[in-house]
């Protein structure tokens, strides 16, 4: 079982920084997947039992200069280790002017992903300041708790507005309520709700548009009201964390409604794909 990686590129360095920064903020811990062409974060609390997900994907190819690894297996060849992001982003943040970055998998009393960042020097050697991340290799048996989440079918497709705009509205409402009402329908509405026994507020988004698969969905019969809304009452807290992890505005961000179960948020940036769940509030 090896892993060597290699990032020279100050722009694929810069971005890959940014995406382990917003996987810090999203949770403590992950598991990291690794195959011979992508990179895998992720959480995966059982929704069913209230708890958030992520699958956040990267390709190597577009972020590593040089990328070795060997599974565990010749047939099973892929790496699963257990992280917390938040050392990573701590590593990387010595690493802004950085020559190189190499990332490797090390025995050092425990397993240990060691960043090594080379630093620009007056002299003609180098400065490398060397990063040990304590990990934990994940057995073969446990493989299959990290599977991509299924989505269930939703009635409900909508792009999201500004995340930036929703993350000030979110921050407002907290202090109101602990729980907070998504609702959207297929002519591109989208309402932000909350309701207590003293105060009811609603923010209204329209024309966001739907994506193309939203009416081709199988759940969705063609007769569907495109005025009627989907919603789902969730965890204000949970919302928030996640609008506040955002570290650049994506390409494209949509959320998929399940009424009353799950809100399925995803988030594409250039070569990075981000889904986030987080479950409906009994």
């Amino acid at each position: 079982m090896r892993f060597r990686a290699k990032i020279v590129d100050v722009g694929c360095l810069n971005h890959f920084t940014r995406t382990i920064n917003t996987i810090a903020k999203l949770t403590k811990t992950c598991t990291l997947r690794l195959t011979a062409d992508k990179l895998y974060f992720i959480l995966s609390d059982k929704v069913a039992n209230g708890g958030v997900g992520m699958w956040c994907e990267l390709s190597q190819g577009n972020f590593f200069d040089e990328f070795q690894m060997e599974g565990v297996a010749a047939e099973h060849n892929e790496i699963y280790l257990e992280l917390t992001p938040e050392n990573l982003s701590r590593a990387l943040k010595t690493a802004q002017n950085a020559k190189a970055v190499k990332v490797k998998l090390t025995n050092k009393h425990c397993p240990c992903l060691t960043v090594a960042v080379e630093l620009p020097s007056l002299s003609s050697s180098s400065r490398i300041v060397t990063h040990d991340i304590p990990v934990g290799v994940i057995p073969r048996k446990l493989w299959n708790d990290f599977k991509e989440p299924v989505v269930p079918d939703f009635q409900v497709s909508i792009y999201l507005p500004v995340l930036k705009t929703m993350k000030s509205i979110v921050e407002r409402m907290k202090n109101l309520s602990n729980s907070i009402v998504i609702e959207a329908n297929l002519n591109g509405d989208m309402n932000l709700k909350i309701e207590t026994e003293l105060v009811s507020v609603t923010t209204h988004f329209k024309d966001l548009g739907n994506p193309p698969w939203a009416s081709e969905n199988g759940s969705q019969s063609s007769t569907q009201d495109l005025e009627s809304m989907a919603e789902v009452r969730i965890d204000i807290k949970k919302l928030l964390q996640f609008l506040a992890g955002q570290q650049a505005n994506p390409t494209k961000a949509l959320c998929n409604i399940v009424s009353k179960r799950i809100v399925h948020f995803i988030l594409l940036h250039e070569d990075v794909s981000l889904q986030y769940f987080i479950p409906a509030l009994a």
